[in-house]
């Protein structure tokens, strides 16, 4: 398998000097935190007054978490380090609580930033030839510009097709003879649904690749993506407060995503104690950016639950990796007092060639307990006259979701198109208690 780089040198360099550097930076990083007027009061109150009270790598523990809730009640320029008209850029979250999180960039954060970026994509083997096609929303969300910008400093041929209009999405795909694309998994799954009602077959196009992101997303949810489309679809990991999409990127051996730990330092803590946990372990990733001059953050508590993957990868990258995402701490059910995570449901769907690509979960109260439904569309070979056919696939699903979930669910069959889509960001969770 052809492995490239883009930075053979710092994607390759040896973990002493990664690690000598990544001191280096964050020190930095310390100098400019202090600039805010947030980390100006809370580091002195952990005994840091300046970068020279770390002595190494280690002490990045002596240093506070933040939080989400600390950049709200900073908003909006309580965490800006940097005089406002050196400001380029500005991303906003939806903000879904009234208050947004937001993040700045300089020139220099935004031009490292797409270094990172255009790094990831050529890990997955993509280059200059490519035609590649961004149908991730623009604006305010990070995922779409900046993968964007990476692209084009790539030296690819770039369609800001943002999301939604299908089928401008399979003209666009056809006539320019589209190779990468990079969307949702939810719709890639929703896209190739709607390709015979537009009279086409993956195979009429010249998609190769597919880089999906943006939302939680099990293995099953990528294999499906790969035998429907007949293409390597690769996971990627990324947030809006630490840039974005690049962050951690999967390589062309698809076996966990690198994170780019000259650009990063990256953490595993129980989101209970905040303690370490082994390599190895699943817990909270926390993170510290260590190349943005206009709003650093130090050991920021993504909820992400993961786990750092041991030993190194095949390409060569001495970048270490994490697996993919298991749910947020703050995406978890709690059902009957049984812990529930939505990707432990659809694991297990998305194994089941039955099942067609679009599900819904929904909470609901019964009684003094709550009542778990798993609605899933079915593949239209499944309908039949036969309603024993249906009453034996539903009694397949939840017998093997109470295996995995230890919950008995109640599962809903539906035709396809029957429940709703996003071409967004899929919202897989309903609770109504």
């Amino acid at each position: 398998m052809e492995v490239k780089y883009w930075n053979k040198e710092i994607e390759t360099i040896e973990r002493e000097k990664l690690e000598d550097l990544q001191f280096e930076r964050l020190k930095k990083t310390v100098t400019q935190a202090l600039k805010t007027d947030f980390y100006r009061k809370r580091l002195p109150e952990f005994g840091i007054n300046s970068a020279e009270d770390l002595s190494s790598l280690e002490d990045l523990r002596r240093l506070p978490f933040t939080t989400k809730n600390d950049l709200r009640d900073a908003y909006p320029y309580g965490m800006m380090a940097v005089d406002r008209s050196e400001v380029v850029r500005m991303h906003a979250s939806s903000g879904t609580t009234g208050t947004p999180t937001v993040i700045y960039l300089t020139a220099d954060d935004l031009a490292r930033s797409t270094d990172i970026t255009t790094r990831s994509i050529v890990a997955t083997g993509g280059g200059r030839e490519d035609v590649f096609q961004n149908m991730m929303t623009y604006g305010l969300f990070t995922g779409g510009i900046v993968l964007h910008y990476g692209a084009e400093a790539l030296g690819m041929m770039v369609i800001p097709a943002s999301s939604g209009n299908t089928a401008r999405q399979f003209k666009m795909m056809k006539d320019f003879s589209t190779s990468i694309i990079h969307a949702t998994p939810s719709y890639m799954l929703y896209l190739h649904s709607r390709m015979e009602e537009f009279g086409i077959k993956p195979e009429d196009l010249n998609v190769k690749k597919a880089f999906v992101g943006a939302e939680p997303h099990s293995e099953d949810v990528r294999k499906k993506i790969e035998r429907l489309w007949g293409i390597d679809v690769y996971n990627s990991y990324g947030l809006s407060e630490m840039n974005g999409p690049g962050l951690a990127f999967e390589c062309v051996y698809k076996d966990c995503m690198h994170v780019w730990e000259d650009a990063y330092i990256m953490e595993i803590v129980d989101p209970d104690t905040l303690e370490p946990v082994p390599d190895g372990e699943f817990g909270e990733l926390v993170l510290t950016i260590l190349q943005r001059d206009a709003m650093p953050l130090l050991r920021y508590r993504t909820r992400d639950l993961t786990r750092i993957i041991p030993g190194a990868c095949a390409c060569g990258r001495t970048h270490r990796r994490l697996a993919r995402m298991k749910g947020r701490t703050d995406d978890m059910l709690i059902i009957n007092g049984i812990n529930v995570f939505p990707s432990q449901i659809e694991e297990v769907i998305m194994r089941m060639p039955e099942v067609g690509t679009n599900y819904l979960i929904v909470v609901q109260k019964n009684g003094p307990l709550d009542r778990l439904i798993v609605k899933t569309e079915i593949t239209p070979e499944i309908l039949t006259d036969d309603t024993r056919d249906l009453y034996a696939l539903k009694k397949k699903i939840a017998e093997n979701l109470k295996a995995s979930i230890s919950l008995n669910p109640v599962v809903e069959l539906h035709e396809h198109g029957v429940l709703p889509v996003s071409e967004g960001k899929a919202k897989r969770v309903v609770d109504e208690r």
